[in-house]
């Protein structure tokens, strides 16, 4: 027997920490530790590209955007998981966790298309060197963002509505700390083959496009790279570094959660899906600036300049 649908949207769902996990209440204090990490992380970049005159460049402000994006998306999972972990708070109203399921995938698309325009502009730049000022100019960064903008947006919205048209019965314990539409659907007792044809199509328009052009793209990087001399390609590919870890990090989990949830291996392999679901949302925002942190070389000159600084001054207070 249903117990709710689009009409009863007061009607909760139930949210899972880390099933079998006997001491949950001190995962709490690892997920605290690293969303302050994230938050920080993400702040201090977005306060160097900012101040930094000398980073106010393509590369830099596609990195400013990605930042925005993994706060955003630190805030919208983590302090709902701190919540499941300390207090309890398990209980989401429905039209809460539709909003929740809508800024996760939205944010994710976004993050996708920054990544994917990230890698197109490292291949016009070490390809194409003397046309990248002609190429990446103001109004073109402008209308890329309002391009990843407008995508993420229209292919996210359908999703809370093809949710909520859908009746939903006894079953309405979700495995994941979040709300995700690929286990909404699957709770419900009515067909849902739109809802897996739509999110099928959803990951091959956005991700599954994006992927191929940043493969495409260092495909050609690497080609012009070989030309070069070894010390020249070096330097030239160590300016991709930091992007590379940053793709890798958002796709293999996000990959492996699909594949988990496609092919029903979460059955097989209960705790599989949990790990590669955590690992998708919540390694990104705390990886990302750090990994640009270390391996970008005006980012990490001006955190010495600010930490050199900070040092003189506390010197110089305790001498007075």
């Amino acid at each position: 027997m249903c117990i709710f649908n689009a009409s009863n949207s007061s009607t909760s769902f139930f949210l899972t920490g880390i099933p079998r996990l006997q001491y949950q209440f001190w995962v709490g204090f690892p997920l605290l530790l690293m969303y302050l990490v994230a938050i920080v992380g993400s702040c201090i970049i977005l306060y160097i590209i900012k101040v930094e005159e000398d980073l106010h460049k393509p590369m830099y402000i596609f990195l400013f955007m990605l930042s925005v994006i993994d706060l955003l998306l630190a805030n919208t999972t983590m302090p709902r998981m701190l919540g499941i972990f300390w207090f309890n708070s398990t209980e989401i109203f429905f039209d809460s966790c539709l909003l929740q399921m809508f800024f996760i995938h939205f944010l994710s698309a976004l993050e996708s298309g920054i990544l994917m325009a990230m890698a197109v502009d490292r291949y016009v730049a070490i390809c194409h060197p003397l046309r990248y000022p002609s190429v990446f100019t103001e109004e073109t960064i402008i209308k890329i963002s309002k391009i990843i903008l407008l995508r993420g947006a229209l292919v996210m919205i359908p999703l809370p509505v093809l949710i909520k048209r859908l009746p939903f019965c006894e079953n309405n314990v979700l495995t994941h700390s979040y709300c995700l539409h690929q286990e909404l659907m699957k709770l419900t007792s009515a067909d849902n083959k739109v809802n897996v044809v739509y999110g099928l199509f959803i990951i091959l328009l956005v991700m599954g496009l994006d992927s191929i052009f940043i493969a495409w793209s260092y495909l050609l990087i690497i080609r012009a790279v070989v030309d070069l001399v070894e010390e020249a390609s070096l330097k030239a590919f160590s300016t991709c570094a930091a992007h590379i870890c940053a793709v890798l990090v958002f796709y293999i989990p996000l990959i492996g959660l699909s594949v988990v949830h496609r092919f029903g291996m979460n059955e097989v392999f209960p705790i599989l899906h949990i790990l590669f679901g955590n690992v998708y949302l919540l390694v990104p925002p705390i990886i990302n600036p750090i990994i640009y942190g270390i391996k970008t070389k005006e980012i990490r000159s001006r955190l010495r300049k600010i930490f050199c600084s900070k040092k003189h001054w506390i010197k110089t207070s305790g001498d007075l």
